[in-house]
C-alpha cells in the first residue's frame, strides 16, 4: 500500500480542487504549481508528472474506498439489501464531498494512452465489482435475492445502473442529488431481486 507524505496528499487535494474547477483538462504543473505555491521544480520533487498526480490520486481513492467499505458498520439484523445499500451511499456520500475524483474516474478517454492509469481505473471498477457480487452471492445464498438471473449478470446490471446514475450526475454539473437517485435506482433495482 503505497504512503503519501503531507506535501504529496496536499498537492493531490489542490490537483482534485483545480479539476473540479476547470476539469481535468487543465491540470497543468505549471498551473497547480501556481495554485499552491510552489516552483516547478519543487512540485517535480513529489510527483514525476501530470499522470503521476492523477495515479496518485487514483490510488489515495482506493486506499480510502477500502477502507470505507470494510469499515462499514453492519447490524447482525441487516439483509444482504442493506448491505448494498451501505456500500453504495458510502461511494455516492464521497462522489458528492469530492465530485474531482469522479472527472478523474470517468476520465478514461483522456488518458487511454496510459497504461499505469487505465489500470488504476480498472483497478476500482474490479473492486466495486467484487464487493457487488460477493453481496449477491451471499444474498442469493441466504435466499433474500431471487435466482432467476445469475450473479454475473446482475452484478453487471447493478454497477452499470449505478455508473449511468453518476455519469448523470457528473454531466448535469452536479446539480442533481446523487445519494438520492443512486438510492431510488438501487431500491428499484432491489425491488426486483428480493425474494419478499
Amino acid at each position: 500500500m503505497e504512503k503519501f507524505t503531507d506535501r504529496q496528499i496536499e498537492i493531490m487535494e489542490a490537483a482534485t480542487a483545480r479539476i473540479d474547477k476547470y476539469g481535468i483538462q487543465n491540470l497543468t504543473i505549471k498551473t497547480l504549481a501556481s495554485d499552491i505555491g510552489l516552483s516547478e521544480p519543487a512540485l517535480y520533487r513529489h510527483f514525476k508528472s501530470k499522470n503521476d498526480i492523477l495515479l496518485g490520486l487514483l490510488n489515495y481513492f482506493i486506499t480510502g474506498m477500502k477502507n470505507r467499505i470494510s469499515n462499514i458498520p453492519v447490524k447482525s439484523d441487516a439483509t444482504a439489501g442493506d448491505e448494498l445499500k451501505a456500500i453504495f451511499h458510502s461511494q455516492l456520500q464521497t462522489f458528492t464531498d469530492k465530485p474531482a475524483i469522479v472527472s478523474v474516474i470517468f476520465a478514461e478517454s483522456i488518458f487511454h494512452y496510459d497504461e499505469g492509469l487505465t489500470k488504476k481505473v480498472s483497478e476500482i471498477m474490479d473492486l466495486m465489482h467484487q464487493y457487488v457480487k460477493a453481496n449477491i452471492e451471499k444474498g442469493q445464498k441466504a435466499g433474500q435475492y431471487g435466482k432467476l438471473i445469475n450473479v454475473s449478470t446482475l452484478t453487471t446490471i447493478i454497477l452499470g445502473g449505478m455508473r449511468f446514475t453518476v455519469l448523470k450526475w457528473k454531466l448535469s454539473g452536479h446539480k442533481s442529488n446523487l445519494v438520492k437517485d443512486g438510492k431510488a435506482v438501487l431500491e428499484a433495482i432491489l425491488k426486483m431481486i428480493e425474494n419478499k
